[in-house]
């Protein structure tokens, strides 16, 4: 008699981590799109006003309403993609290179190195994300380019302290020992045996960074520390929509429906991923 594995669970996973996998990279890949061909697939032009439709509901001329200088809402959220997009993505990329250069030397190296770096990351975190990434914005200017400093700034230390830990543990590899014997330099070492091991938890963790790093921008952008009118990033046409929540709460709901949107999308990928390359961590 053949015997029958009990393969039916593993399958039920792979489905679960391809649905999540797929929702996150399925919605990045229409915000992409939308933040490249925005212009072209808006409805309306974003900037123009039209004092006549001002503070306009839902309708078959304006999809999501108009706000109130009497701007298409939709059109504005579809090119405002651009921004909130860039702003995230450009911040974790930042965020990573500091984060990851930090965290291998640290861990690599130890010693004096060690306890430097880690002493700043620990005084660092020690201030929540948002307040540091306010106290940055406030500083560095109200800007994409202030933006984009502040949430990088504040992503570094917690993604250097697990990169850190990560390099440690793989030190203590024999592959590590057996390069150090024949001569390999410790440059070598880090960038063509430990970073490379250490990439799967880098990549999911950037990931994640991501959709923080889309509230942390909205944020700054709705306390008006983000990119200024009339820019249509998401954030700053939250704040400039909160005194007429009660008259038109279209002006409100349709951005944070698109951020929430956005949020989940790197949040499903970054889960997809880690249940693909960690199932493990899952079960």
């Amino acid at each position: 008699m053949h015997e029958v594995t009990p393969a039916r669970p593993a399958r039920r996973r792979r489905r679960g981590v391809n649905v999540f996998l797929w929702l996150g990279a399925s919605l990045l890949a229409l915000f992409a799109l939308l933040a490249l061909f925005g212009e072209a697939v808006a409805p309306h032009d974003p900037n123009a006003q039209d004092l006549f439709a001002m503070l306009e509901p839902p309708s078959a001329a304006h999809l999501l309403g108009t706000d109130n200088v009497g701007r298409d809402i939709l059109s504005r959220i579809i090119v405002g993609t651009r921004f909130t997009l860039s702003i995230a993505l450009a911040s974790v990329f930042f965020a990573g290179i500091g984060g990851v250069a930090l965290g291998a030397i640290a861990g690599y190296f130890g010693g004096v190195t060690d306890r430097v770096v880690t002493g700043i990351i620990d005084l660092l975190l020690t201030v929540p994300n948002i307040v540091l990434a306010i106290a940055i914005a406030s500083v560095a200017g109200s800007s994409a380019t202030g933006l984009t400093i502040a949430i990088t700034a504040s992503f570094i230390p917690p993604l250097a302290r697990l990169v850190r830990g990560r390099v440690i543990e793989l030190a203590e590899e024999d592959f590590v020992a057996a390069s150090i014997t024949v001569g390999m330099s410790h440059t070598r070492i880090l960038l063509r045996h430990i970073l490379p091991n250490a990439a799967t938890v880098i990549i999911i963790e950037l990931s994640l960074n991501a959709g923080q790093a889309v509230l942390i921008g909205s944020a700054l952008g709705f306390l008006g520390l983000g990119v200024q009118p009339p820019a249509p990033e998401w954030g700053t046409m939250l704040g400039a929509s909160r005194e007429y929540l009660t008259m038109a709460p279209h002006l409100v709901i349709a951005p944070g429906i698109a951020i929430s949107l956005l949020v989940l999308a790197f949040n499903a990928f970054g889960d997809g991923l880690r249940d693909v390359f960690d199932p493990g961590s899952s079960s």
